[in-house]
């Protein structure tokens, strides 16, 4: 393993100072000078085509990026994982990939199929499955020491993640993502107080589009309490093997601490992903997406994209009104 670790010195002074904001912009930087593909695919993202779409006060984005066609059609069904090696194992990883080792428990990545201008795999140094419940606590820590320069972003197994039998977070460049910026005027102006208690805000938000949950803390074990309580309703509520669907955001402030919307699935992927021939709009929704920031790596879809398609796929993939206002109900009765 060690030939895959990147032991620069400018590196190894950022670990022992916990600065691994940086030392993940270092891994970036050494990783575009060394690697063929990364340093291609990320110039390629300079070009990448954009639409943006006003839905109200907020907005939702459209990137045409080719390059994400493996992710987007990824077959993520069981056969098909049993039949291909992981390609987040350590040992199947590509030669020129190196990484920084993360409280010896996972690597720090850059992934060579970007959405961000600068984007990150975290990937778990064990082979195991795609799971919240048990590593909700590394969501934060990540967050808080990546906070500088990223947001850290979670994707449940049936929720878009690629790899659902390998555990892994993804960090990219912070403010990049429309709900970054929107964060707080979503939550103004949609939301609902459901907690103000323990030094912590709970909020459900119904946006026209998603329906979340938000939640804000400076406490890591309140915010880790509380997250455990909600994970309990929701796989009760909202029951789905192995855990309730979801798709968390989750940005760090010095001053205001943890910034979390938790995204409420009842689909993995709409219908209109599956339509033929220029029917198919081929978006699969996931963290990034429901963020406001569509990824599609099919010209039809980015040429034939609008308001209304937009609406269709996000109100068909989020629960519907009757379980989010039950939701609301049990975190109200906590």
């Amino acid at each position: 393993m060690e030939d895959r670790i990147l032991n620069s010195p400018e590196v190894i002074v950022c670990i022992n100072s916990d600065n691994y904001s940086e030392a993940a912009k270092l891994l970036f930087e050494q990783q575009n000078e060394t690697w063929k593909l990364n340093r291609d695919n990320y110039t390629m993202l300079k070009d990448v085509m954009i639409k943006s779409f006003r839905f109200g006060s907020y907005k939702i984005k459209v990137q045409f990026n080719p390059g994400r066609m493996t992710s987007t059609s990824a077959k993520v069904d069981e056969k098909s994982i049993r039949e291909r090696k992981c390609f987040l194992c350590i040992d199947n990883l590509p030669a020129e990939q190196k990484g920084i080792i993360y409280k010896d428990e996972f690597i720090i990545l850059c992934n060579p199929y970007p959405i961000f201008p600068e984007h990150f795999t975290l990937s778990s140094l064990k082979h195991q499955p795609q799971r919240i419940e048990d590593t909700f606590s590394y969501l934060l820590h990540f967050s808080k020491d990546l906070s500088k320069h990223y947001s850290v972003v979670y994707n449940g197994p049936k929720c878009g993640a690629s790899a659902p039998d390998h555990l892994h977070f993804q960090a990219g460049t912070k403010f990049f993502m429309p709900l970054d910026n929107e964060f707080h005027l979503i939550k103004n102006e949609f939301g609902r107080l459901l907690s103000d208690n323990e030094d912590i805000l709970i909020t459900a938000v119904d946006d026209g589009l998603r329906k979340m949950l938000t939640m804000e803390s400076t406490d890591f074990d309140v915010l880790k309490k509380w997250f455990d309580r909600i994970l309990k309703i929701l796989n009760k509520e909202n029951p789905s093997d192995p855990e309730s669907m979801l798709n968390i955001i989750s940005s760090y402030d010095e001053e205001y601490g943890w910034q979390l919307a938790l995204f409420l699935r009842e689909k993995h992927r709409p219908l209109h992903y599956f339509a033929e021939g220029e029917d198919k709009i081929l978006i699969s929704p996931a963290s990034v997406d429901l963020a406001g920031y569509c990824i599609t790596p099919d010209k039809n879809t980015f040429d034939r994209i609008n308001e209304k398609i937009i609406k269709e796929i996000f109100q068909e993939v989020f629960i519907n009104e009757f379980k989010f206002s039950s939701i609301q109900k049990s975190i109200m009765n906590l």
